[in-house]
């Protein structure tokens, strides 16, 4: 399955895919710094240290090199309260507390709502979609996944975020 291929060659280290120079998964890097002026800051939550490799290596290669690693919701939950993130992808199943958990949490505390979350998941139910949509979340992505999905889910992320901030100072400064 050739759209799988690069999401297990990340994981087997194998590096950048083919076609890609290094100049240009910075210049993807820096379209989506550009949302918010600066370098990203990701937040990956999975309690399997494979998978949060493999999404650090896949942000390394479209030009995000900040993120820190949480092996639970829990875990993520105190990161945020003492450290600032731009952006946080999610697994969405973990013992104890899951995504929603941290979802709501996140919403609940009006200074996390505005970070985009991305949730993770290795079936693609609809309730899941729907529930990920209702707590918050800014996206949904099915594993295996390749670089270009998730870059792209970002974007769109972060693109409904900017938007969603323009309209909240919009409405915030009219008569």
């Amino acid at each position: 399955q050739p759209q799988n291929q690069h999401f297990g060659d990340v994981a087997r280290g194998r590096g950048q895919a083919k076609g890609r120079s290094t100049a240009t998964q910075q210049r993807q890097g820096r379209a989506s710094q550009a949302v918010i002026g600066r370098q990203l800051r990701f937040l990956l939550v999975d309690q399997r240290s494979t998978m949060r490799r493999i999404l650090r290596d896949l942000l390394i290669e479209i030009g995000h090199t900040q993120a820190e690693e949480a092996q639970s919701a829990e875990q993520a939950w105190q990161k945020l309260q003492g450290q600032q993130f731009d952006f946080v992808i999610s697994d969405i199943t973990m013992a104890h507390l899951d995504a929603f958990g941290l979802l709501n949490r996140m919403q609940m505390a009006k200074e996390f709502g505005h970070i985009p979350v991305l949730v993770v998941s290795a079936q693609a139910r609809r309730a899941d979609i729907i529930l990920a949509t209702q707590r918050g979340a800014a996206g949904f992505i099915v594993k295996p996944f390749t670089r270009a999905t998730l870059e792209r889910k970002i974007a769109l992320a972060l693109s409904h975020t900017a938007r969603a901030r323009a309209q909240q100072h919009d409405a915030s400064q009219a008569p």
